[in-house]
C-alpha cells in the first residue's frame, strides 16, 4: 500500500515559473489524505513558494524545500539545514562581476538578491511568489543560510562548470532546470529529506511514490519502488526511475494518482 507520495513541482506539475496546478489535483491529493496516504511537495523553491502553490490545502501536506534543505508543514520548519558562512560568502564574491549570473541566497523564510536584473526579481515575485529581501551587499545580510542559487536565463550548466570545480567538495551542488544552480550543505538532497520524513512517518521506500523531471530530482528516486519520471524529463531521470506518465502539460502526475486512488 502507497502512504507516502512525493512530488517535484518545476517541470513535473507545472510549467516552469509557474505557480498554478491543475485544481483537480488538489482534491486528488485530499481525498489520498482521507485513505491514509501523506503528501509532500518537494522543490527548490522557498517554503512560501510552495505554500503559494498548494494555497488551498497547504495544512495538509509537507514541505520539502529549497532541495531538502528544509522541510515543513503547517508553517512550521521541522528540519533545517545550514550552509557555512564563509563558503557562502566566497561564493558571493567569485559570481559578483560575470554579466551572465545573478545569484540569490536563501535564508530559511525570505531570499536576499543584490542584483539590478529588475526582470528576474519581478519573475520570482510575480511567478515563483518568493518572500524577497532585496539588499545592497548580499555578505552583509544577518540570517542564516539554507541555500546559494546561482541564476542564468539559459544554460547555466554549461557557464557555472569552474564553480562546481571550486566548490564541489564543500556544498552538495545540482542543477534545477536550465536556468538554476542550487548550492546546499553536502549531503543535503531532495532523496535525504524524503529519507527523514519516511522515517519519521514509519514509511518505507516500498510505500512511498515519487515523481521528478530534473537532476535534482535524482536522489528521491532511489527512496522510493514507485519512482517516476515525467515524459518531458530528462534523460538521465527517466533511467533512473522505475516507472513514467506522461508530461507535465498533460498532468502525467494526476494520471497516475487518479489510478491510485
Amino acid at each position: 500500500m502507497i502512504k507516502l507520495i512525493v512530488s517535484d513541482i518545476d517541470g513535473t506539475l507545472v510549467a516552469d515559473g509557474k505557480s498554478q496546478v491543475n485544481p483537480e489535483l488538489l482534491q486528488v491529493i485530499l481525498k489520498l489524505r482521507a485513505k491514509g496516504v501523506q503528501f509532500a511537495a518537494a522543490s527548490g523553491r522557498q517554503w512560501a513558494s510552495i505554500e503559494s502553490v498548494f494555497h488551498s490545502i497547504r495544512e495538509k501536506i509537507f514541505y520539502i524545500s529549497d532541495n531538502g534543505a528544509y522541510i515543513g508543514c503547517c508553517g512550521r520548519n521541522l528540519f533545517l539545514n545550514t550552509i557555512d558562512r564563509e563558503v557562502v560568502e566566497s561564493m558571493i564574491h567569485d559570481v559578483r562581476g560575470r554579466d551572465d549570473l545573478d545569484v540569490m541566497v536563501s535564508g530559511p523564510d525570505v531570499v536576499y538578491l543584490e542584483t539590478e536584473n529588475e526582470e528576474f526579481v519581478r519573475w520570482l515575485d510575480e511567478g515563483y511568489k518568493f518572500r524577497i529581501c532585496r539588499v545592497p551587499d548580499l555578505t552583509k545580510v544577518e540570517d542564516s543560510f539554507i541555500k546559494i542559487s546561482v541564476y542564468r536565463k539559459n544554460s547555466v550548466e554549461g557557464c557555472t562548470r569552474d564553480l562546481r570545480q571550486i566548490y564541489g567538495d564543500k556544498l552538495k551542488m545540482t542543477i534545477s532546470g536550465d536556468m538554476w544552480l542550487d548550492c546546499m550543505k553536502t549531503g543535503v538532497s531532495k532523496g535525504k529529506a524524503v529519507e527523514i520524513l519516511q522515517e519519521s512517518l514509519e514509511i518505507s521506500p516500498k510505500e512511498t511514490m515519487v515523481f521528478g523531471d530534473q537532476l535534482n530530482d535524482m536522489e528521491m528516486m532511489e527512496r522510493a519502488y514507485y519512482s517516476f519520471a515525467v515524459g518531458n524529463a530528462r534523460e538521465e531521470i527517466k533511467k533512473a526511475a522505475r516507472y513514467q506518465t506522461d508530461t507535465n502539460v498533460n498532468d502525467g502526475v494526476l494520471k497516475i494518482l487518479k489510478l491510485l486512488l
